[in-house]
């Protein structure tokens, strides 16, 4: 391989439903950017000798998606979003392996552009679920300003942690309660798998959101779930699980390839099309 070209991939197990080889392909083509972008499958036993060789297999960095993201986290120097996480789905090498998690900056861009302002009047927002990709969101709300969260999973145990995590701003609730405290929620945000297709549909009384609250879904197969219909049902703002998507993608690139990509119509139709022949098995 040239010194000239710079290449990363993309690490899980297994790995073949991940879009981010397309995405990434998509820029380096749209950019002109001498660099490629693969998927390695490497099953948990051979992740940490992977990941220490990343130079010697000629990468500058990776993505990391599951069951890995915790591993990672723990074999690099993480940065704050990704202590505060507890997992990492970003490395790249500077000096040493490095790592963050860039589903925080994902889930805040997706709703800078669908709902300007958003966090202007974010006073509560109501989490549902518990696992990595709530904690992201938990971190980002917080690193906005928002001043309470109510996180409710359908295992209360799973999110018992939280509060201690992220502080007095975060509280639990239990699952039957999640209509209840819609009423008071000015962003409301799943990131359960209820929705995604194949499983259970959520549940939740949508008639009882303020009419300023913002809906957001990260489930995107399928692109506009139950959830996300009922809410613009309402007319309310709404921000997809695609966008946090092709949004959490960018600081990798920017730091492996020295550019910041821009998320074209072009790219989400692509990625749109590619979801529609082949949905993924699940979305971590």
């Amino acid at each position: 391989m040239s010194s000239a070209v710079r290449a990363a991939c993309v690490i899980g197990w297994p790995i073949e439903h991940s879009r981010s080889p397309l995405i990434h392909n998509y820029w380096l083509k749209r950019y002109r950017i001498p660099g490629a972008y693969r998927s390695e499958a490497v099953p948990p036993e051979k992740f940490r000798n992977f990941v220490q060789s990343l130079a010697e297999r000629g990468y500058v960095g990776a993505n990391v998606t599951v069951p890995h993201k915790e591993a990672a986290l723990a074999l690099s120097q993480g940065d704050d979003r990704a202590r505060a996480v507890g997992a990492a789905n970003t490395l790249w090498l500077d000096g040493a392996l490095r790592s963050t998690n860039t589903d925080v900056e994902g889930f805040l861009h997706n709703l800078d552009a669908c709902a300007p302002g958003w966090d202007g009047d974010a006073t509560t927002a109501v989490v549902l679920g518990a696992g990595g990709a709530a904690r992201a969101v938990i971190y980002g709300l917080l690193e906005r300003g928002t001043r309470r969260i109510i996180a409710l999973n359908r295992t209360q145990a799973r999110a018992q942690d939280l509060p201690g995590r992220f502080g007095p701003r975060v509280d639990i609730a239990g699952w039957n309660e999640r209509d209840r405290w819609l009423a008071e929620a000015s962003v409301l945000v799943n990131t359960t798998t209820l929705g995604m297709q194949g499983e259970p549909d959520l549940v939740l009384d949508i008639t009882r959101l303020p009419e300023h609250a913002i809906v957001t879904d990260l489930v995107y197969v399928p692109l506009v779930t139950p959830l996300l219909r009922a809410a613009r049902a309402r007319s309310l703002r709404t921000a997809d699980g695609l966008g946090m998507l092709l949004h959490q993608a960018v600081r990798g690139f920017q730091l492996w390839f020295g550019r910041e990509p821009e998320i074209t119509s072009e790219l989400r139709g692509l990625v749109e099309s590619d979801l529609s022949t082949k949905p993924p098995p699940d979305q971590e």
